[in-house]
């Protein structure tokens, strides 16, 4: 949505009196990622050195502010009155490294700033955060890819995307966000099962 900046001169501003009727203003709308909680099937947690999260890329589309919608495969567009209070790429990365601190891989997991040393960086995107319409269908598709850096070698120990796509049972945008924030919850956990599976098959003389 291409965001208009008007300025009003004192005079224009008297003249208009209390003629406000007719304006609408934005709906804000956050992320809010349900807390995931292991599965008593997880495997023994081991401890792999320090780790950081680079916060996450994504596509330019996901980046213009607007909630994103597709009303057909090759179509885009955005809900123009229905904004994010915060971005999704700072949410993601931080239920990323929420759900890494409670699985345990690592002996810490923070937000990498450029200035620590980790022992490991993890980098990667929110690909997908968008509504999806299909005649009386509407779902939405949650995408993540990310990969795990050895900082001191420069190696590439894991690598993995996880994409989720839900079915909106409340078609409105509160409805929309909702699932959303389900569908990242469960991407993240996913992806996350997969970087465990990685490094818990390596042995003690890989790390």
């Amino acid at each position: 949505m291409r965001k208009i900046a008007v300025t009003f001169a004192l005079g224009a501003f008297i003249g208009l009196g209390g003629c406000t009727g007719g304006i609408r203003y934005p709906s804000y709308y956050v992320l809010n990622v349900p807390q995931q909680h292991a599965s008593p099937s997880v495997p023994p947690r081991r401890v792999l050195g320090s780790a950081a999260v680079r916060e996450l890329s994504a596509p330019r589309f996901l980046n213009e502010g607007s909630i994103v919608y597709r009303p057909g495969p090759e179509q885009l567009d955005y809900y123009p009155y229905a904004l994010w209070a915060e971005d999704p790429r700072r949410i993601a990365t931080e239920t990323l490294i929420r759900e890494l601190q409670e699985r345990g891989l690592f002996e810490s997991v923070d937000f990498y700033d450029g200035r620590q040393s980790p022992d490991c960086l993890i980098t990667g995107s929110l690909d997908h955060l968008e509504e999806f319409d299909e005649k009386s269908n509407v779902s939405v598709e949650v995408g993540l890819s990310a990969r795990i850096i050895k900082l001191r070698s420069g190696e590439v120990i894991w690598r993995g995307t996880s994409i989720k796509t839900v079915k909106v049972g409340k078609r409105s945008v509160p409805g929309v966000v909702s699932e959303m924030s389900s569908g990242l919850g469960d991407a993240v956990s996913s992806l996350v099962d997969s970087m465990q599976e990685r490094l818990l098959a390596l042995t003690p003389s890989s790390k």
